[in-house]
């Protein structure tokens, strides 16, 4: 349409695994943009990135390089985001940033759009983008959170690498060629925390994602436990959560039990998930079909299967879920947002 609205875009952390499939999902889904600012750290500065066969140079991300922004994506760390994004909301632009800096902020929006994509609204120039594991939990659950109610969610994760960089994906694939020769598989970089101790990512699974704190648990999965209730806009959720590092390069899985406060019928409950959106239901236990981290990969949507009433609870169900972590768990979540604010302001 000629008199289609045109946005200025900015994407912060350009360079980076996220920042990259942000913009080939503006690209892909033809976001209107009329131009396009990528934005890294001094490092990155000068390398050349193609937009619509074109080559965009990227630049040093400063807080003067948001003059004439109306859309910033920020994938940069919470450091960059608390150092630049008030200075972006000043300057006009409205923040989508997929950090933890500003999650918890009672003044901003924690956003899936499959969930509450109403709060988008509510925004004072940031909105956040959800920790990877919950957007995909949450997306899966509310369905059942607005038919049934939820009381409880024990939740383990089955994280991909990538959700550590692309330090964590190569030192997986050097650790397995390592070890496969016969030699000893050398730890650099996982699990990511606060002690120098590190362990064998190749062949192995660590149960730990980030650091711990004082109650035992990581900040990882405290940010799904809190993060789970703000998104649902419902304190009173009791969740907990294991999270876990294994050998997959892409796409977090999860073992869900949650707690229902009616009853259900598990077939009403299969329709409910493959017709909500961005929902695919995989469920056919009698053909071995349910999702996979290899299946997910690359896809924007989040799977869900092997779908189960809990034998110890009648009002409790056991579910698979699954989702590609850099795309509906960052980059896709983030271009949502930003299409819901672009057909908001057509």
């Amino acid at each position: 349409m000629s008199n289609q609205k045109l946005f200025n875009v900015a994407v912060v952390g350009a360079t980076g695994a996220v920042g990259e499939q942000i913009i080939r999902l503006l690209e892909a889904r033809n976001f209107p943009i009329k131009e396009l600012k990528l934005l890294s750290s001094a490092r990155s500065a000068g390398v050349k990135i193609a937009f619509k066969g074109q080559e965009v140079v990227v630049q040093e991300a400063t807080r003067d390089s948001f003059q004439g922004v109306d859309l910033a994506l920020f994938s940069a760390g919470g450091d960059v985001t608390k150092a630049l994004a008030p200075h972006a909301v000043e300057a006009g632009a409205i923040c989508i940033d997929n950090t933890s800096a500003y999650r918890m902020d009672p003044d901003t929006p924690l956003v899936v759009p499959e969930v509450n994509v109403e709060k988008i609204n509510e925004h004072k120039g940031i909105i956040a983008n959800p920790n990877c594991s919950t957007i995909q939990m949450v997306a899966a659950l509310k369905p059942l959170y607005d038919r049934y109610g939820i009381s409880r969610i024990i939740v383990s994760t089955y994280q991909a690498v990538s959700g550590a960089g692309a330090k964590a994906i190569n030192e997986m694939l050097r650790q397995s060629k390592e070890v496969l020769a016969g030699n000893e598989a050398k730890p650099d970089i996982l699990p990511v925390g606060s002690l120098p101790v590190k362990h064998q990512i190749a062949f192995n699974a660590i149960p730990q994602i980030d650091k711990f704190l004082d109650n035992g648990f990581t900040n990882e999965e405290m940010k799904m436990i809190l993060e789970t209730k703000k998104i649902m806009g419902d304190e009173s959720i009791e969740v907990t959560a294991t999270c876990v590092r294994i050998p997959v390069v892409y796409g977090h899985s999860e073992s869900v039990y949650v707690e229902l406060k009616e009853d259900f019928d598990v077939e009403d409950v299969r329709t409910l998930l493959a017709n909500a959106p961005g929902i695919v239901l995989v469920d056919n236990p009698a053909e071995q079909q349910y999702p996979l981290a290899t299946d997910a990969a690359g896809k924007l949507e989040t799977f869900v299967g092997r779908v189960r009433r809990d034998l110890s609870n009648p009002k409790a169900l056991n579910m698979w879920i699954v989702s590609d972590n850099l795309l509906k768990g960052a980059a896709w979540n983030a271009v949502q947002i930003a299409e819901y604010i672009a057909i908001e302001q057509q």
